[in-house]
């Protein structure tokens, strides 16, 4: 049977439907799985999370926009990650997680054999919640770790906790994608995350887009990037007091490591390019409920979508 990409937006899902997808979780059919901001019983949540536990090909699960929207969620979420051992990518943003919520989703995540995509972005995290993401950042390349993570807007989280995070970016020996945008961070935060850019030898990719940095912080950035070596290729300062002529320097200086072919390390063995795990990513909204009824609509096939599943291969 040819594994089909799965893809509903915004629709309700009927007990049929969901036995549908089940039954093609079981039977291996299925790699990548959206039901994002779709709205069905707990009951039926949980058959699906069952039927992700059973699958041995699911690569790619989107759960965006308040799919989890309960602990009992986050629990039955737990149970199927702690069985699966294909999936590489995880999207729970717009979830109201809240620290509790990732409590219960941690000892899957962390021990999950190939999950290395996470989104957690705008799920109201706070300080505990960041300090057991730090745990998905091993420093030593023992176990794989996250090598992408979404973070967006989580105004929780306090500056002593970000601060915590960033001395685990900078040991982290995989992260290489990481998106922070609309957290209030403000320079402080922002000059320790310029010393952690400088000490990973992996990050690649930061987004810190509306996060009330000033000048301050961006001449930091710059001076870091115009006088030591740093994998970091692309560096996101739009909607900050940043002035334009230093975001075009700071580009420039990126550019020109890029083209005298700087790299980081290469991936680890048995996983696809930072690249191949990143479709597009929900920007920072409120939490949407699940009678909300503005979603783009159903978008379902049942065949192999090239495209999308080209993007997802191991």
């Amino acid at each position: 049977m040819l594994a089909a990409s799965i893809q509903v937006s915004g629709e309700p899902l009927s007990a049929a439907e969901v036995q549908d997808i089940c039954d093609r979780l079981r039977e291996d059919g299925v790699r990548l799985l959206s039901v994002r901001g779709c709205r069905l019983s707990d009951r039926d949540f949980g058959r699906v999370c069952r039927g992700v536990a059973a699958s041995r090909c699911l690569v790619q699960l989107n759960l965006n926009l308040g799919v989890v929207s309960s602990i009992g969620r986050a629990h039955h979420l737990a149970d199927a990650l702690a069985a699966n051992r294909s999936l590489q990518t995880l999207f729970l943003h717009g979830s109201p997680l809240l620290d509790a919520g990732l409590e219960a989703l941690n000892p899957a995540l962390a021990a999950h054999p190939a999950l290395v995509c996470l989104d957690l972005g705008d799920c109201l995290l706070g300080d505990a919640a960041l300090a057991l993401i730090c745990g998905m950042l091993p420093p030593d390349g023992a176990k794989s770790g996250l090598r992408e993570l979404t973070l967006s807007a989580n105004p929780r989280i306090t500056t002593k906790a970000w601060a915590r995070f960033s001395v685990a970016v900078a040991h982290s020996s995989q992260l290489r994608v990481l998106n922070l945008d609309y957290n209030p961070l403000g320079d402080q935060i922002a000059a320790m995350l310029a010393v952690a850019v400088a000490s990973s030898r992996t990050l690649e990719v930061l987004d810190l887009e509306g996060t009330g940095l000033t000048n301050q912080s961006a001449q930091v950035f710059l001076d870091m990037v115009e006088n030591y070596p740093t994998c970091l290729r692309v560096l996101v300062l739009a909607e900050n007091e940043v002035s334009p002529e230093l975001q075009q320097q700071i580009s420039d200086l990126l550019s020109e490591g890029e083209e005298d072919g700087r790299e980081g390390p290469p991936p680890p063995p048995g996983h696809a390019p930072s690249s191949a795990l990143q479709p597009i990513r929900e920007k920072p909204l409120p939490w949407l409920p699940h009678s909300n009824s503005s979603l783009p609509t159903v978008m379902l096939t049942s065949g192999v979508d090239e495209s999308l599943l080209a993007e997802a291969e191991i």
